[in-house]
């Protein structure tokens, strides 16, 4: 009588799951000035890099003030791809902001997210 061993597709299954990680990942935010819950001076430059390059048609981010109104904002996505650059017209106000981002990874996937910061 045999027994059925069922190590080789263990291994092969881990191999597969190991492999197509990677490739499985979405793009995630993984730097930004002001950064997230920071307390900073007035400011007219906002930046945020991702993990991976961004499909620029499909990616910037919004300023929101504490009234829920959207500041003017100018977006841009620098050479590497992968960072997202904002210029306001003026210096922000004191009082606490929320970004929202928007990005479309060059592999078709869509993310989004937020965060706050304040201006003394």
């Amino acid at each position: 009588m045999r027994h059925f061993n069922p190590a080789p597709f263990i291994a092969v299954a881990a191999v597969v799951t190991f492999a197509a990680g990677p490739a499985a990942a979405h793009a995630r935010l993984v730097g930004a000035t002001p950064a997230p819950n920071a307390t900073v001076a007035a400011t007219r430059t906002l930046s945020l890099t991702f993990s991976e390059r961004t499909v620029p048609a499909f990616s910037g981010f919004d300023v929101v003030n504490a009234a829920g109104e959207k500041v003017a904002i100018e977006t841009s996505v620098g050479e590497d791809g992968k960072t997202l650059t904002g210029t306001l017209a003026r210096a922000l106000a004191a009082g606490e902001y929320r970004v929202d981002w928007r990005i479309a990874s060059s592999d078709g996937h869509r993310m989004t997210g937020s965060y706050t910061f304040t201006v003394r």
